[in-house]
């Protein structure tokens, strides 16, 4: 998976170039119909948007829902894949984590810059 945006023309899914749009956290983000969440997280400028035990950051690693690393929680429903699942207008995503304060790593709001180091 990329977040390189394919052009309607040329999407072998038959995505169109119709709007939506969702909320991450509580910041609003775009996407087109027929995306993937995963997609969408991806074309925003995220790479990873779940902390793992260790609180490693997290995001797609097969973009086949193999791996379970893109979970998200969507629309209150948690461990939602989000390279499965494609993006509905409204959807509200939250990132996880699977540490809790006082078990090692302190979550982070994914792409912050404590996140990249």
């Amino acid at each position: 998976m990329t977040p390189r945006l394919v052009p309607a023309a040329a999407d072998a899914v038959g995505r169109r170039e119709r709007p939506l749009r969702l909320t991450v956290d509580g910041e609003r983000v775009d996407g087109l119909a027929g995306q993937s969440l995963a997609g969408v997280l991806l074309a925003s400028g995220r790479l990873h948007w779940r902390r793992g035990a260790s609180g490693a950051p997290r995001g797609v690693f097969c973009g086949i829902g193999v791996c379970f690393d893109c979970l998200v929680t969507v629309n209150g429903v948690p461990d939602v894949r989000a390279c499965r699942r494609r993006a509905q207008d409204g959807d509200e995503v939250t990132t996880q984590a699977r540490t809790s304060p006082g078990e090692g790593a302190t979550p982070q709001q994914p792409n912050s810059p404590e996140s990249a180091s």
